[in-house]
């Protein structure tokens, strides 16, 4: 029996950097089961979307579909965009089963990730000493969306003993700027950024430029082409793989 095909469903970017670096993930995820259809998607603004990438795995005689939201927070785009996509997809296509799991959300190991980005920022800016932190995320009209990135920061602060700031890209504040300020007006004077999203982008920029201007020593890359991610996307892949299999089948 063929296991089902896995999607990694990413919103997009008109930047280019953030496909790239989607589509290199996913990559990463097919090196690790080689044994696995494994394709990338976007909701918006990058190709191929998830409507093109189902039909084609469709037409390849692929009837079931395991779709994995690459997203840190049960916000807008994980409650709406996704499930609307996903239903829309499975209507064109009447006998293929395909089920969308839960988001990768925001993982521990994620925080290994934001040290090796850190660390890699730190030594291009020759930076040896650190007095507080600022953890920047995508942001969010929803509060609770929001209220994980900020449970972040205080797990990355407390790893390390330095004060730390969660901070938005966009629709919260504070935006990393203004963080940065409120450390500085606190009496801190090297302070670096690290930034909670997947890929480069148009966000991420944005972090760095307002974070440097605000007077931040380094600002870490977005987590990327990374095995803790790649993991994650197969443990949310195994469990919607299993929620395929009827009940039936299960207990037979």
């Amino acid at each position: 029996m063929t296991a089902p095909a896995l999607i990694a469903l990413a919103h997009g970017s008109r930047d280019p950097r953030s496909a790239a670096t989607i589509t290199a993930l996913t990559e990463k995820v097919a090196c690790m089961r080689p044994d696995l259809r494994v394709e990338p998607a976007f909701l918006d603004l990058s190709e191929p979307g998830l409507d093109e990438v189902v039909d084609r795995l469709v037409a390849e005689g692929h009837g079931e579909i395991v779709v994995v939201p690459l997203l840190l927070t049960e916000a807008y785009h994980a409650k709406v965009d996704v499930p609307e996509a996903v239903a829309a997809a499975a209507e064109r296509h009447e006998g293929v089963r395909i089920v969308a799991t839960k988001v990768l959300g925001i993982e521990n190991t994620f925080l290994n990730v934001l040290d090796r980005r850190l660390r890699e920022a730190l030594r291009e800016h020759r930076v040896r000493e650190l007095d507080a932190l600022v953890l920047a995320g995508a942001g969010s009209s929803d509060p609770v969306a929001n209220a994980l990135i900020a449970r972040a920061a205080r797990a990355w602060g407390s790893h390390h003993k330095l004060p730390t700031i969660a901070a938005f890209a966009s629709s919260a504040p504070p935006a990393a700027g203004e963080a940065v300020r409120a450390h500085r007006a606190d009496g801190r004077r090297h302070i670096a950024v690290g930034v909670l999203m997947l890929a480069p982008g148009f966000l991420p920029d944005r972090v760095k430029e307002l974070s440097y201007e605000a007077g931040a020593v380094a600002v870490a890359e977005p987590l990327g082409v990374c095995d803790e991610v790649a993991e994650t996307i197969l443990a949310r892949y195994a469990v919607g793989a299993v929620d395929l299999v009827p009940l039936e089948a299960m207990f037979a």
